[in-house]
């Protein structure tokens, strides 16, 4: 068990060499510049009328101290899934950065690594109302958002909410349904509200869809467009568990463990929606150097011109990686963002946001490689 103020990398693609250790995580580096506020303007003061004009200095740049109660309460949820789920700690912490971003989250892993009971594990430990939707190739946009339905007995077309309209949404298996339904989701994800015969009803506050889509069985399937995985902040890849977590999974089936028990197992909440606002506030305060921004902005440019690339990152990857970085540096204490922040989220910030060239694909290259050789390319600043 992890001590309450520690975390582990979020999301790493099991089984790859690029994937950081728990010793890696990011912790106070001493070589990081001092974070300074962006364009602080300085004002100069009118000349007295008698003598040399004075110019007032320019306040010394106050650094947030993460509150150590949100970050153990947020460490305890942690915690808490780990009563059902075995050996996705990285997952979790990806989808507690997902969280404190108000961003959306893709999983991959093959059937059977508890992506479902992840989900389903983490609003009990948060106190926050889930629902989930199997996709399939018949289902249609009103079976997410909702749909108006005649009520004879007043004659009038009321509304009736759909999946869509809570805090955790599982779509499961997403890429089995066509995308026309797909779509379905996409206000709902940018905008958080539905819109229903040009009626928008706005969501719950968080609002997070947990996709989920298999790495095998392709036959059948949507792929997701481009433009559409954009949206999501993070893909995170849920590798098989290690032998002796596999082991740990199965003495506490034979204990008697039940998957869709999970009160039995333990599993209770230990923070809400109140706590998610408070460190969502404290998160948002957290500081950025312009070097470090420089860095961002130089790692997204580089897939750009990566020639095994057809597609690189986007401005909007390059704000998401900020994003991810500035609440990782929070969950490891830091109220400043460091370079190895930015290394840290990089692979499931940009994974799925760029796009490999045909031949660099035959040629047995993964994103995963290419992201490492970007991430070796640009400078560091120190």
């Amino acid at each position: 068990m992890t001590d309450e103020t520690s975390y582990p990398p979020a999301a790493a693609p099991g089984g790859t060499a690029h994937t950081p250790a728990p010793s890696t995580a990011p912790v106070t580096p001493a070589p990081a510049p001092a974070p300074v506020p962006a364009q602080a303007p300085v004002q100069a003061q009118a000349p007295a009328p008698a003598g040399p004009a004075t110019r007032s200095a320019a306040p010394e740049p106050t650094l947030l101290t993460p509150t150590e109660d949100l970050r153990a309460a947020l460490a305890a949820v942690r915690r808490e899934v780990g009563k059902a789920v075995v050996g996705q700690d990285a997952a979790v912490t990806g989808l507690i950065i997902a969280l404190l971003c108000r961003g959306h989250v893709l999983l991959e892993g093959v059937p059977g690594v508890a992506k479902t009971l992840l989900v389903r594990s983490l609003s009990g430990a948060l106190s926050l109302g889930t629902k989930r939707v199997q996709f399939t190739p018949d289902l249609m946009p009103g079976d997410v958002t909702g749909s108006l339905v005649y009520d004879a007995r007043t004659a009038e077309f009321s509304f009736r909410e759909g999946p869509v309209f809570t805090h955790l949404l599982l779509a499961d298996e997403i890429n089995r349904t066509p995308p026309k339904t797909q779509a379905s989701l996409l206000e709902a994800m940018e905008e958080r509200q539905v819109s229903v015969d040009g009626v928008p009803r706005p969501l719950p506050d968080p609002f997070v869809v947990v996709a989920t889509q298999n790495p095998v069985e392709y036959e059948g399937t949507y792929p997701l467009p481009e433009a559409q995985l954009d949206r999501f902040l993070l893909k995170l890849t849920l590798p098989l568990p290690e032998r002796a977590d596999e082991v740990e999974v199965l003495a506490r089936h034979a204990a008697g463990f039940d998957p869709r028990d999970l009160a039995a197992a333990g599993v209770r909440a230990v923070a809400g929606a109140g706590e998610l606002a408070r460190a969502r506030a404290e998160v948002a305060q957290v500081q950025v150097a312009p070097e470090v921004l420089g860095y961002v902005v130089d790692v997204c440019r580089a897939t750009r011109t990566s020639p095994s690339l057809a597609l690189g990152a986007s401005p909007r990857g390059a704000t998401a990686l900020l994003a991810t970085s500035r609440a990782w540096a929070w969950l490891s204490g830091r109220g400043y963002v460091t370079p190895d922040d930015v290394q840290a989220l990089a692979h499931p910030t940009l994974r799925h946001r760029v796009q490999l060239r045909p031949e660099a694909e035959i040629e047995g290259v993964t994103t995963e490689s290419v992201l490492d050789t970007v991430l070796a390319s640009v400078p560091v600043p120190r």
